[in-house]
């Protein structure tokens, strides 16, 4: 086939963040040759010795990586295009610069690169005082660099050139009217492809419209680098949906389309696998060998789901690192996205940084670190298991509906060991990371009954007037359809961690971890809705008015409807995160995922007056471990429960949530929304019962019981007005030492702050001990700041204080 004509199809490395490995990329290779693609672009961002130190050779050792990779390709039936993007610094009338950038080129021309690109995108359009006296414009003098070095080469087939403005929404002031366009239109000689991304950097679709206009204007048909799937824009974002928004029939105007994918590897899968099927569909058409031509992407996912299901349940280590015992060409070593630029001068070194992450059995507990932390773990959990009673139906409440979901819960186990992911899993999987623009069908779902019981809260309220049973039934059924979709994300990542594919685990972790956490906040705070919300007089403005879509569209088309997708980021996290009473609140949600991931089940719910045994124990347990375990004389086993729970359990039940894994309560957060009349209250009804229930005489009566009343009832000291006015609520958080993953302690506080602040708090306070550091690191990354120290009734403790 003539390579001049053939259409290029495949996949560009071409995003910011930690590049592929040597061995993920040999891995995309058999993908690529499986699914019928053709082309491997290599231009990743963040290699140094592409873009930053392009002027830089590479090292004998660098060499010999990349001149395997290129055999690899080859071996393949693949083209490999090398490129390079000295757009940042090159002075263009430089012969300097001109002969480095020659040199470079032929380096890798001789190690067998027959393919070439020069890239000049996402760089300033000024040109320095020398450039600006040699060239007559900024496209000038890249067109004159471009077509010297394509000459250099030797006019190779394939060399590619990508423009400054390289979407429509970067021309100016049009496409057709653009003078940057129009010069590279008639100057670059005709055989370089131009590459375009479509009316944006990240297009929802191409038509053929938009296509006829460029390729008028460029003098050939264009090369399309395709973000649909780009996600170095959006840590919390992922894109697992199909190849869409894009008609076989543009082949017609096109000299290629290159997919540049998830920075994340393994989340390629299905994007190239459909790809494959939108590039084999448009080839069958041109052939006129099939009566049904058409690409549906609906039909091509459900095949590549298919497929991925094999390859998520296979034993692959993490990073698919090469070992002795796996033979088969092996994929990846696991990436971060934002790389220490230091420890990765070159991607043609291996298995850089990726190799130092852990590589271990996970079951349902953190992996040990040392043999001292294992014996310590083991010894933790096995107290918890002797002290707490074991997991039932219990630790997961009902939904508002009163128990209905019972039974489904009930069932319910320790997740561990190698486990498969069962396809409704993978399908939810895809369906919460679909598309930029596009929401998959259970993401839809989720934020669809969240918008819709948000919104309609009032028929439950605390506070509200008589309602009819059937809105109020419709209201809690449709809560237990969305706590039943929340428990499902919970399973999923589970079954991901306990899943045998390290691999897919070490690439996919954070954001299935975000989502679970994100899902549990939602279900906690749906469940308290219930009863303890209070009713407005008037929702205008408030927080249940914030936001009013749902459905099949994003966030960012708010916004606009042509905005990009980065102008709304977080995904569907982000988007349940806004519907949220505190959801502009970033910090509460930003936040790195635990180095050792777990499978253990977390559940957060509103406290029931069943949980107060549990909660009395774990207090206790917590005072005896800052005690040495030592009973002394607390004989009583309510006085330290009575003296830090009570008052709140017994007067505002409503602002308190339970934490609990598969072996019981570990954790719990109390709230005050009023402290002022909080502490008349308890004045009134609360210290005459604890003074009722430790009499100051009497046969019964236990040594320092006596201290007790006295604490309590400083405990209730007054607070300044100059605090209350801006901090009018106040909460307290208990966490077991032995949480594996410490971020659930930061879901559970914010679920007390999205109930404060439905309720109309403006801002909550909590007093820490000074020595107390790990506390006081852990709410100052949350937001909270020191608002006073020892003035608080003369005593110690250190108040911390966060506007809502």
């Amino acid at each position: 086939m003539d390579e001049k004509k053939q259409f290029l199809c495949g996949v560009v490395e071409g995003f910011y963040g930690r590049p592929w490995s040597m061995d993920q990329r040999k891995v995309l290779f058999q993908w690529m040759q499986r699914w019928g693609l053709n082309t491997y672009l290599y231009g990743p961002k963040d290699d140094l010795k592409h873009r930053l130190l392009w002027r830089e050779v590479y090292s004998p050792e660098e060499e010999v990586q990349l001149r395997t990779l290129i055999l690899e390709a080859q071996s393949r039936g693949l083209r490999f295009v090398y490129a390079l993007s000295p757009g940042q610094d090159i002075v263009f009338s430089s012969a300097c610069d001109l002969t480095l950038l020659k040199r470079k080129l032929r380096q890798v021309s001789d190690l067998g690169c027959q393919a070439f690109a020069v890239l000049f995108d996402d760089i300033d359009h000024s040109m320095c005082q020398a450039d600006s006296e040699v060239f007559s414009s900024f496209a000038h003098a890249q067109v004159n660099v471009t077509n010297e070095i394509y000459r250099f080469l030797g006019e190779p087939p394939v060399f590619l050139f990508c423009p400054t403005e390289y979407c429509g929404s970067l021309c100016s002031p049009s496409v057709s009217k653009s003078p940057y366009l129009q010069t590279v239109g008639e100057d670059l000689l005709p055989n370089i492809t131009v590459i375009w991304t479509g009316s944006k950097v990240i297009s929802r679709k191409l038509s053929v419209e938009c296509l006829a206009e460029v390729e008028s204007v460029l003098q050939r048909p264009p090369l399309i680098w395709d973000n649909l799937h780009a996600n170095d824009y959006d840590s919390r974002r992922l894109f697992l949906g199909p190849f869409k928004g894009r008609e076989p029939q543009l082949r017609r105007h096109l000299r290629g389309l290159l997919l540049n994918p998830n920075c994340e590897f393994e989340a390629n899968y299905i994007p190239l696998h459909t790809l494959g099927s939108w590039y084999r569909v448009g080839k069958e058409e041109q052939k006129d060998e099939c009566e049904e031509c058409d690409y549906c992407p609906d039909r091509a996912l459900s095949t590549a789901l298919h497929d991925w299901m094999e390859e998520l349940n296979q034993p692959l280590q993490a990073g698919r690192q090469s070992t002795r015992a796996d033979q088969r060409t092996s994929a990846p070593p696991s990436r971060c996205k934002t790389p220490d630029r230091s420890d990765c001068p070159s991607t043609f070194r291996g298995s850089p940084a990726v190799a130092k992450l852990p590589v271990f059995p996970l079951n349902s507990s953190s992996p040990p670190s040392s043999p001292t932390k294992v014996k310590e773990e083991r010894e933790g959990r096995d107290g918890e298991r002797k002290r707490l009673n074991p997991p039932s139906q219990a630790n997961y409440q009902a939904p508002p509906s009163g128990g209905s979901r019972g039974q489904k819960t009930q069932g319910r186990v320790i997740c561990s060991g190698k486990g498969l992911l069962s396809e409704s899993q993978v399908r939810l999987l895809v369906g919460l990371h679909y598309l930029p623009h596009e929401h998959g069908p259970s993401a839809q779902k989720l934020l669809q009954d969240l918008t819709w019981l948000k919104s309609n809260c009032h028929l439950v309220s605390a506070n509200t007037k008589k309602t009819p049973p059937q809105k109020v039934d419709e209201w809690r059924g449709r809560a237990s359809r969305f706590l039943s979709l929340c428990e499902d994300i919970a399973q999923l990542h589970c079954s991901v961690v306990g899943g045998a594919n390290r691999a897919v685990l070490y690439d996919l972790y954070p954001y299935v971890w975000d989502l679970r956490n994100t899902a549990l906040m939602a279900k906690a705070f749906i469940c308290w809705l219930d009863g303890r919300v209070l009713s407005d007089s008037s929702t205008l403005g408030s927080w249940r008015n914030c936001f009013h879509w749902c459905g099949k569209t994003t966030g960012a088309d708010l916004l606009g409807v042509e905005s990009e997708p980065w102008v709304f980021k977080g995904g569907v996290s982000g988007e349940v995160q806004m519907l949220l009473p505190i959801g502009s609140s970033s910090e509460l949600f930003s936040h790195p995922p635990p180095l050792f991931p777990t499978s253990r089940l977390y559940n957060i719910r509103p406290y029931h007056s069943k949980d107060k045994v549990e909660l009395y124990r774990m207090v206790r347990q917590l005072h005896l471990r800052t005690q040495g375990g030592q009973e002394s004389s607390m004989a009583h086993p309510d006085i330290i429960g009575d003296r830090c729970l009570g008052p709140c359990l017994a007067l505002c039940p409503e602002y308190s949530f339970i934490l609990e894994d598969e072996l019981g309560v570990c954790g719990c957060v109390l709230g005050i929304l009023d402290v002022r009349s909080f502490a008349k209250r308890c004045q009134a009804t609360w210290i005459p019962a604890m003074k009722d229930k430790y009499p100051p005489k009497g046969g019964n009566t236990h040594p320092n019981t006596q201290d007790l009343i006295q604490l309590m009832e400083e405990d209730q000291g007054e607070y300044p007005d100059s605090l209350l006015y801006h901090f009018p609520s106040q909460l307290r958080l208990d966490a077991l030492p032995e949480l594996v993953d410490i971020s659930v302690s930061r879901t559970l506080l914010t679920a007390l702050l999205n109930a404060l602040k439905a309720n109309g708090s403006q801002g909550v306070f909590c007093e820490v001990q000074p020595t107390d550091r790990q506390r006081l690191e852990f709410l100052t990354k949350l937001g909270f700041l020191e608002i006073l120290r020892g003035e608080a009734r003369s005593r110690e403790g250190v108040v911390l204080g966060r506007l809502l």
